[in-house]
Formats: structure tokens, sequence, C-alpha cells
């Protein structure tokens, strides 16, 4: 009887917790047919949403592109019309020089002209003029060279003079005499000059090497060619280490 009234009370047990149940599931299932619904609908609108924000990005990129293009022509364009601007600007300068040669040359002809009607002097005589002045000038130039051999000669002389006249005689090189170091060797103190026979570098004259104005040393001529010439520096006249590029004057210039 007892086991008949347990079993009893397991059933009625049973079934109201599956009373119970149903009752929680029947009130789960709308809530959550309408939660599934919200989220399906959210879903929906956040895939509209992506759809036209991708839509409206693809036409602000075709927007962005066509004004990409538009700002190239443009750049072009302004490109062009500033390079025909300097051209027409450069072909305006090359004419206005071009008109102040031509003003110049008109002038220059119309003062030659003036000078010749004041001269009163026909073509021919003008002819036989320019004749005679071209070969004064011929002359004089002849006459200048022949000049520069003496003077060279006399050097040489005066060096062979000095020679044998003693070691402390000075030897004089022009008064005008410049040029620059072009090769320096430290290691056997001698340095290779940019003037030769030609400026009048004779043998055994002393230059004196500066640098911005400053002494640095003092060189004497041993080897003379056509338009260069060797020098050693002179012991105890070495004041700073001598540069390419440091100019050179004669130590005796003559007067």
């Amino acid at each position: 009887m007892l086991l008949r009234i347990c079993l009893i009370v397991a059933i009625l047990a049973g079934l109201g917790a599956g009373g119970l149940g149903y009752y929680e599931v029947s009130t789960q299932i709308p809530l959550l047919t309408g939660q599934r619904d919200a989220e399906h609908k959210a879903k929906v609108d956040e895939i509209s949403a992506h759809n036209k924000t991708k839509a409206e990005l693809k036409k602000t990129q075709g927007e962005l592109a066509q004004t990409k293009q538009e700002l190239a022509s443009t750049q072009s364009e302004r490109d062009k019309a500033v390079a025909r601007a300097e051209a027409q600007s450069k072909r305006a300068d090359d004419l206005s020089d071009k008109l102040a040669k031509a003003t110049q040359d008109r002038d220059v002809a119309q003062n030659q002209l003036a000078a010749y009607k004041a001269t009163s002097l026909t073509p021919d005589q003008i002819l036989q003029l320019t004749k005679q002045l071209k070969d004064a000038n011929n002359e004089i130039t002849a006459i200048n060279g022949e000049k520069a051999v003496f003077q060279r000669k006399l050097m040489e002389k005066t060096v062979e003079l000095a020679s044998l006249i003693g070691p402390n005689t000075d030897i004089l090189l022009p008064a005008d005499l410049k040029g620059k170091v072009l090769v320096v060797d430290p290691k056997w103190d001698f340095v290779v000059l940019n003037i030769g026979d030609d400026q009048g570098v004779i043998p055994a004259g002393e230059m004196l090497v500066s640098r911005e104005g400053k002494l640095v040393a003092k060189v004497i001529i041993s080897n003379v060619q056509k338009d260069r010439c060797i020098a050693n520096v002179v012991p105890g006249w070495k004041l700073g280490e001598v540069f390419e590029g440091d100019e050179v004057t004669p130590a005796h210039p003559a007067s």
C-alpha cells in the first residue's frame, strides 16, 4: 500500500514537473521567436546599410577618379600655358636684344659715317690709311716679339754672368710674371709651375709661393720648358705646406 502511495506521489510529481516545464517552454517560445525575428530584422537592416554604404563608396570613388582626371587635365593645360608664356617671354627678350644690337650697330655706323664725312677723305685714301695702320701694327707686333726674345737672352746672359760672379747675385725676373702651382711633390720638395720660357722664366730665378696673401715658401727654378717649369723649395724658406693652386710671383722682380 505504501509502495502504491509512493508511486502515485512520484507520478503526480512527474506530472507536475512536466506541466511546469510545458508552461515554461510555452512562455519562452514566443520570447525566443520574437528575439529571433528581431535579430533577423537587425541583420537584414545591417546588410541593407552595408550595401548602401558600398554603393555610396563606389560612387564617391568614381567621382574622385573623375576629379583626379579633370585635375590632371587642368594641370596639363596649365603647364602648356606656362610653357607657351615662357617661350613668348624668351622670344620677346631675344627680339629686345636684337633690337638693342641693331640700334647700337646703327649708331656706330652713323658715327663712322659722320667721322668719314668729317675727314673729307676719299674711299681710296681711307683704304690706304687702313693698310698703313695694319702694316704699322704688324711691325709693332714683330718688334715687341723681338724685344721679348732679346729680353730673355739678356736674362739668360745675366744668369750666366751671375754664375761667374758669385752665387749671391739675384736673378731678376719680369715684374709682371705671375703663375700657379700645378703639381706638388712633398717627398722631394719640388713643384711644377704653369709658367715657362714663353712667359720669361729663366733657370735659377727665385719665386715666392703665397696663399691668400700670406707667404708659404720660396722656390728656385731648376728646369724651364716652353710653358711650364720645375722649381725646388729653398731650405729654410718653407713656412708651410705648398698646395696645388698656390700663387707664385718673382722674388726679385726686374724694375
